[in-house]
């Protein structure tokens, strides 16, 4: 008799234990399905939406600094005497704001500062008076602020843009022109970005993100390009 309850009693213990183990996988299973669906959903109610200041977890992955240069890390800034060292526009508010050399990405885009108060020089571009086009390219915003260059769709023909190199002497740049392109026609035009608006003459282009914001592909979807040319 004891013999017989032991073994009824193991019987039952299997038979709880499969049940719970199969709630469970069903539990997980339907949790899971959930994340799926709601995910999706959500990236597609997103998608394309505006965003004036990015949320932390869109940009993380870029490990942006957020902190801007004190007076002190400006001023003791220094690059070579040919090259371009601050840029100021003063109808952004932008006062020399140290410009850092980049080189390209690993999927040959021109690289970007890793601060979003610094702005970027292309390395195999132009360099101020030595009549070429220099490329120059700075963040929209960051994880929570706004970068060097959201204003730039503001600036129009005849604004000035002034770049100072390591030496001392400052070269000031009239905009020509200023257009916003979605990311397939801003690769098309990138030829065109790094040429002068006017033959013969130096110019600086200026390169920025704008527009709307696209969850899925973590970027935005339109590239700013201000082009100028050399007036002093």
């Amino acid at each position: 008799m004891t013999l017989a309850m032991n073994l009824k009693n193991k019987g039952w213990r299997t038979i709880l234990k499969w049940i719970a183990t199969s709630v469970l996988g069903v539990l997980f299973l339907v949790f899971f399905l959930r994340v799926v669906i709601w995910e999706n959903d959500y990236y597609a109610r997103m998608e394309g939406s505006e965003r004036a200041v990015p949320a932390e977890t869109e940009a993380a992955e870029e490990e942006l600094i957020e902190v801007e240069p004190t007076e002190q890390e400006v001023v003791e800034y220094t690059v070579a005497p040919d090259r371009p060292r601050y840029l100021t526009i003063e109808k952004l508010g932008l006062y020399n704001k140290r410009i850092i050399a980049v080189g390209v990405t690993a999927n040959q885009q021109m690289g970007t500062p890793s601060n979003i108060f610094d702005v970027g020089w292309y390395d195999g571009s132009g360099k101020p008076g030595q009549g070429g086009t220099m490329m120059l390219d700075g963040h929209n915003g960051g994880p929570t602020k706004y970068g060097v260059f959201k204003e730039l769709p503001k600036l129009v023909a005849g604004d000035i843009i002034q770049v100072e190199r390591g030496d001392g002497l400052i070269y000031k740049y009239a905009v020509v022109d200023n257009v916003t392109l979605s990311l397939e026609d801003s690769d098309k035009y990138m030829n065109t970005a790094a040429a002068s608006p006017e033959a013969g003459k130096e110019s600086v282009t200026l390169i920025s993100c704008t527009g709307e914001w696209s969850v899925q592909q973590k970027t935005y979807l339109a590239r700013q390009f201000v082009r100028a040319v050399l007036v002093q």
